[in-house]
């Protein structure tokens, strides 16, 4: 059994969406010959969202290594907030030691706190130990160099140049690349030529039906949030400028519609949750002042707290029909889309015509995917009438898609990959 040592500063219970590739692969590795290891920060040092149920889904023999992290209260003061910069030096320290007592065939990396993956180097340096990067998002990008100082992230000047010099230096001495989309590893590969031979894979996250259990055992623990009375439409994950473009045929096709047939429309109300990254109670609303615009703001309630993971399977559960909204960037992939498919729902979805989860979607059979260039007002006006009405049917999804999606068949790529790895050291 080969050995692997996982780096993933977000681990359950801690609710964050950089974890769940980690989270939903721990159950197979061993399937396929690997036996993982988890090097996690210590969640008290950790200032987002906990989910205790999060560690019901982790097998009970998973060996979990904690570091801790520079206290945020005054780290924050010298501008460094983020858990990779307060953690990086724990981890340096931690997986020292673990390299000089335990053999590991493999580091991987999965996170988007990418300055950790920097020492992925220094460890091959000293040890001689491969590493594989996972990029489920763009570590160094020019995305918001040309948006307003307003739509950019906070800290984004730092950040910029903190990137733009770490990311060279962990991605080029890097064994192997895992990716949720082809266009960052083909960029990688461009600004990198040295790995442009090297493994690599793109992988999407997968649908990890055992979540659907332990949300179905604790529903009755959450509380409800969407409005009896009404066709509720979900939605829950970020929201964000860049989503607008995503949004907006939906409440103009939604604005002409109410005026057409208020009685029948005004029963829909659209729900926006979990759209801020900011602690609870400090979250700036990005999509409802994009409905008072439209002047359909009674009917569109943007809930900026996140909510528990399994909270969120509850309420898609409960819902008539789900929304996902995609960003302007051509590269999202919306990795998110799978607890939509899964909890089997009506589905609406709007991307970018470039963005990979359009060919997803179809794959599976949804039928109401569109992108926001070519969406026709009619065929959303279409959609929002049969939910108004309660005539959309449960979607009959695609056998072959379900299996080729899951985690346990993203958890098979993952390991081929680690294997392709190995090979090309010996």
């Amino acid at each position: 059994m080969k050995r692997v040592l996982i780096i993933s500063p977000y681990f359950p219970p801690v609710n964050a969406a950089d974890m769940q590739r980690v989270r939903m692969s721990l159950p197979y590795f061993k399937d396929f010959g690997w036996d993982a290891e988890v090097v996690c920060v210590d969640p008290e040092y950790v200032d987002i969202a906990k989910d205790d149920l999060l560690i019901e889904s982790v097998p009970q023999a998973t060996k979990i290594h904690k570091v801790q992290a520079f206290n945020k209260s005054w780290t924050s003061k010298l501008g460094l907030g983020s858990i990779a910069l307060r953690s990086v030096y724990f981890y340096l320290k931690k997986v020292n030691q673990l390299l000089k007592t335990g053999k590991y065939d493999l580091i991987y990396f999965s996170t988007t706190q990418f300055p950790v993956c920097s020492l992925g180097s220094y460890w091959k340096k000293r040890c001689g130990i491969p590493y594989v990067i996972d990029m489920q998002d763009p570590w160094h990008s020019e995305y918001y160099q040309h948006k307003s100082k307003g739509q950019r992230p906070p800290k984004y000047w730092f950040s910029y140049r903190l990137n733009k010099y770490l990311e060279p230096k962990a991605v080029k001495n890097s064994d192997g690349l895992i990716s949720v989309s082809d266009d960052y590893i083909d960029d990688l590969k461009k600004r990198y030529p040295e790995v442009s031979s090297r493994p690599s894979a793109t992988i999407t996250f997968g649908a990890f039906d055992a979540d659907l259990k332990i949300a179905a055992d604790y529903s009755d623990t959450f509380p409800p949030l969407l409005k009896s009375g009404f066709k509720n439409v979900v939605y829950v994950g970020r929201g964000g400028n860049d989503m607008h473009k995503a949004v907006t045929p939906l409440f103009e096709a939604f604005k002409q519609a109410l005026a057409s047939d208020g009685q029948m429309f005004s029963k829909l109300k659209f729900y926006f949750i979990g759209t801020s990254y900011a602690a609870n109670g400090q979250g700036i609303p990005t999509l409802l002042p994009l409905a008072e615009q439209y002047g359909i703001e009674n009917n569109v309630i943007e809930i900026t707290d996140r909510i528990s993971y399994y909270h969120s399977l509850v309420t898609l559960q409960q819902a008539d029909a789900l929304f996902i909204p995609g960003s302007d960037d051509p590269k999202y992939t919306a990795s998110k889309i799978y607890p939509y498919l899964m909890v089997n729902k009506p589905l609406l979805a709007i991307f970018n015509k470039k963005s990979s989860a359009i060919s997803i979607l179809k794959e599976y059979g949804a039928t109401h995917i569109y992108n926001y260039d070519d969406v026709q007002k009619k065929d959303l006006t279409g959609f929002l009438r049969s939910v108004g009405d309660g005539q959309l049917a449960p979607p009959q999804y695609n056998d072959n898609a379900i299996n080729r999606y899951s985690a346990r068949q993203m958890t098979l790529k993952q390991c081929r990959l680690f294997n392709l790895v190995l090979n090309a050291k010996n």
